[in-house]
């Protein structure tokens, strides 16, 4: 039996799985190997002139000119452990040559060396090479420090628990797409933003919808329990913030109770019906599984196309992949969209036979988890009480990993 808590205690985290059940889940569905911290070039911790050879991500470069006319590279590099500021004189010729390879990679190995400067470090590279070999995206992007083990061991122990054909659905899923899934950040920017952040969301979201719906007698009951939380936390937010001589205080929870109490009173309206537990817990598991195809990064295979459109070809293979950006082509569908394809493929591909109404339950339920349309919901509201669910418990989870340091995240 595993148990601990989650969001400020309130949340049970609980799921019993055999040592034999776990070591077939690690061999099936292994969690991502980590790089060995010692491999990582951190610049803060080297000195002037030392010498350096390493891969790293290219960000942006700019041309800029000496105060006698020569042109040099500055460049915006990074890896794992953050930013690397860089330039490269135009020795022999050098900006030519480099600035085109520039403009169509991302992934560089650079020979250089460590400069000082009023206690700023850079680097001054003398090589830059495009890259390669297969690359390992978490030698270069920041990654969850969360246990990848112990989210994955907990992914598949709920899933474990659905009844047919909803395990089926989820786990033909995962060995379809496990290995983009157990690397996909979640967002860009706002929330869950680094390599195994969606994995880290998606359980996140199975953690509160278990409270929700079974670990408290009432969902309804529930819910107002969440936001009574979410209300305590926010006056100490505000309390803390008087306290402090901040200009620009950080608040995670301003401007959300509204929104809670306006998504009760929806919930309301389905109070009479019976909640469909198992198609919930599978729409949570496709609600951001379109962001495998939403969002690019290096190291990211394009196999995730290929399955969904698998009469499909590349036009171009060629991509500038780099850090974690919009994909050039998921952009063009969003993750919503997808989420809904992907289920329905996977429904198709494996023949796994699940009633009409199921299946429309769960498209809603991923199509309305933005909750509004002006929050890119594919819907105008939800129309029944699991898709105010998914919303509600998608809505608290994003924004509580921003109460998370960032040692904790």
């Amino acid at each position: 039996m595993s148990q601990n808590h989650y969001f400020y205690g309130m949340v049970p985290v609980q799921y019993d799985l055999t040592e034999e059940t776990k070591a077939t889940i690690r061999q099936q569905f292994p969690p991502p190997t980590l790089p060995d911290a010692t491999d990582i070039i951190d610049l803060t911790e080297l000195g002037k002139g030392t010498a350096i050879e390493t891969r790293v991500l290219l960000n942006d470069y700019q041309v800029r000119t000496t105060k006698t006319n020569k042109s040099f590279l500055k460049l915006n590099l990074s890896n794992q452990s953050g930013n690397i500021p860089a330039k490269m004189w135009d020795n022999h010729g050098m900006v030519a040559t480099v600035q085109p390879l520039l403009d169509t990679h991302g992934v560089f190995d650079i020979k250089g060396t460590v400069d000082e400067f009023n206690g700023f470090k850079s680097v001054t590279v003398q090589e830059m090479t495009p890259c390669s070999q297969e690359i390992d995206p978490f030698t270069l992007l920041a990654y969850t420090k969360q246990d990848l083990d112990a989210l994955t061991l907990e992914l598949f122990a709920y899933l474990y628990e659905l009844e047919e054909p909803y395990q089926s659905i989820t786990l033909h899923a995962m060995e379809e797409l496990w290995d983009a899934f157990r690397l996909s950040p979640a967002a860009k920017g706002f929330h869950h933003h680094y390599l195994g952040g969606l994995l880290k969301h998606t359980v996140g979201l199975m953690r509160i919808c278990r409270y929700i719906t079974v670990f408290e007698e009432n969902p309804f009951r529930a819910v107002m329990k969440l936001i009574h939380k979410v209300e305590t936390e926010y006056k100490q937010e505000i309390w803390e913030s008087l306290k402090q001589d901040e200009t620009y205080p950080r608040f995670v929870w301003k401007g959300t109770i509204d929104h809670l109490y306006q998504m009760l009173h929806g919930m309301a309206e389905y109070k009479y019906d019976n909640l469909h537990y198992d198609a919930l817990m599978t729409s949570i598991l496709f609600h951001d599984i379109g962001k495998l195809m939403e969002y690019d990064y290096a190291g990211k295979t394009l196999d995730i196309f290929q399955y969904l459109y698998p009469s499909a070809y590349f036009e171009s293979t060629q991509r500038q992949q780099a850090g974690i950006t919009m994909d050039p082509l998921g952009v063009f569908v969003g993750h919503i969209p997808y989420g809904v394809l992907l289920m329905n493929r996977i429904i198709e591909d494996k023949q796994i036979h699940v009633s009409m109404e199921s299946i429309h339950v769960m498209n809603h339920c991923i199509l309305c988890h933005h909750g509004l349309p002006e929050w890119g919901s594919a819907v105008q509201k939800p129309l029944h009480l699991e898709g105010y669910i998914i919303h509600i418990v998608d809505y608290l989870d994003s924004r509580y990993e921003n109460t998370e340091s960032n040692e904790e995240k």
